[in-house]
């Protein structure tokens, strides 16, 4: 305890930047954990700290037990893609919490979480997004079809993804070109027959890597919770993104001289076993963990999760209608993610979330919505739209409603 008194200002705010940064930077799912966790690992060192903060950056300010303090800005962008590191985040924060750990220590810890590479190579990141693609396919249409279609598409849009962890200008405008290639792909070789479904349908399951459903949702969540700030600017974003995909998909349609009134959504007849579509979600747990970097040994976990949101979306969709299906989904997800999280050494709460939500589908409602506009069906373009609205904000509230029941009564 004795060192904790004596820390250097320089060195507590140095730690504390690089934590904010690197928990600015997997925040894709919300920043609402970053305060709290700053504010905690500073008291551990016998000093305080408070957070101005917006999705992509923070005004953090620092105090020593000393009494000295300094103001610093940290920038990070917002991202779900490096997982691993926000596993590996989690026990060292809960060890700083305990006293476990002096700051030299602490500090060395979290440099080497920030130099950690990837834990997969580049062709299993590949593999882990056609599995994540293939798992989810039958969610938007259970035929044979759609698997054979997206196997394809799915290796199209991991190839460009794969290629831009390498190219930085790629991954700027990503899924511009991913939505476009995809289109384009979609509409010359498989969208020719409309017993095979919608073109976007089709190509749904090979951009929803891509889509940004989970930003949409944690953007409603925080405006929930009263983050104004940060809900705001992450809804302006996650917007800006699905629109993004939209141009793409139209560019692709131009490009082949198609018109815009082939984008319609009508789904083709199941041809699916039941066998198929329950191992599905097995598929896309798997391609999960490689998209994502999640460690292995969280695979269990997440596919408990899975098959306990689809159930019981499922189940009580049949009883009070999908909106009702949904939030009672998101309510059970979130509050079982909550529990399993509270253990030092577990899963942290973000990874336990976003297998489940995913399957909860926000962001192909809005894909849907504005491809059939563009396709001149303006009653099923709005109506979708409306849903993704109305989905959204269930998803969202639900959320912080399993939050607030999980939570224990003392803190």
């Amino acid at each position: 305890m004795e060192q904790r008194v004596v820390v250097d200002v320089g060195d507590l705010t140095a730690f504390l930047a690089r934590l904010t940064a690197l928990m600015l930077r997997g925040s894709g799912e919300g920043a609402h954990r970053i305060g709290p966790a700053v504010a905690d690992s500073a008291r551990a060192f016998g000093g305080t700290a408070s957070l101005l903060l917006v999705p992509d950056a923070a005004t953090l300010t620092v105090t020593a037990s000393d009494g000295r303090s300094r103001t610093v800005t940290v920038h990070g962008f917002p991202e779900v893609f490096r997982l691993d590191r926000v596993a590996a985040l989690k026990p060292l924060l809960a060890e700083v919490r305990e006293g476990g750990t002096t700051l030299p220590e602490a500090d060395r810890r979290l440099r080497a979480i920030e130099r950690a590479p990837a834990p997969y190579p580049w062709w299993l990141k590949f593999l882990g997004i056609v599995l994540f693609s293939l798992g989810f396919a039958p969610l938007m249409q259970p035929t044979w079809y759609e698997i054979g279609t997206t196997a394809v598409l799915g290796a199209l849009a991991a190839a460009l993804a794969v290629a831009a962890d390498r190219v930085p200008r790629l991954a700027r405008v990503l899924p511009l070109v991913v939505s476009a290639a995809v289109s384009v792909v979609t509409v010359e070789l498989f969208a020719r027959d409309p017993a095979h479904g919608g073109p976007v349908l089709l190509m749904l399951p090979a951009l929803f890597y891509f889509v940004p459903g989970d930003y949409l949702s944690a953007a409603t969540a925080e405006l929930s919770a009263g983050l104004i700030t940060t809900g705001a600017v992450r809804l302006v974003y996650s917007v800006f993104l699905l629109l993004q995909l939209y141009l793409g998909v139209l560019l692709g349609v131009m490009v082949t001289g198609t018109s815009t009134r082939a984008l319609f959504d009508i789904a083709a007849v199941a041809d699916l076993p039941r066998w198929a579509l329950f191992l599905s979600w097995i598929v896309f747990t798997t391609g999960t963990l490689f998209a994502f970097a999640i460690p292995l040994r969280y695979f269990w976990p997440l596919l408990l999760l899975v098959y306990v949101t689809v159930g019981v979306q499922s189940g009580f969709t049949k009883l009070i209608g999908e909106v009702g299906g949904t939030f009672v989904a998101a309510v059970v997800l979130a509050a079982a993610a909550t529990v399993i999280a509270r253990r030092p050494h577990g899963p942290p709460r973000l990874i336990l979330l976003l297998p489940g939500f995913f399957t909860l589908t926000v962001g192909s409602l809005g894909m849907r919505g504005l491809t059939a506009l563009a396709g001149g069906y303006v009653v099923k373009g709005f109506a979708d739209l409306l849903q993704l609205v109305t989905i959204v904000t269930a998803i969202a509230v639900g959320l912080v409603v399993g939050s607030v029941l999980a939570q224990p009564r003392t803190p």
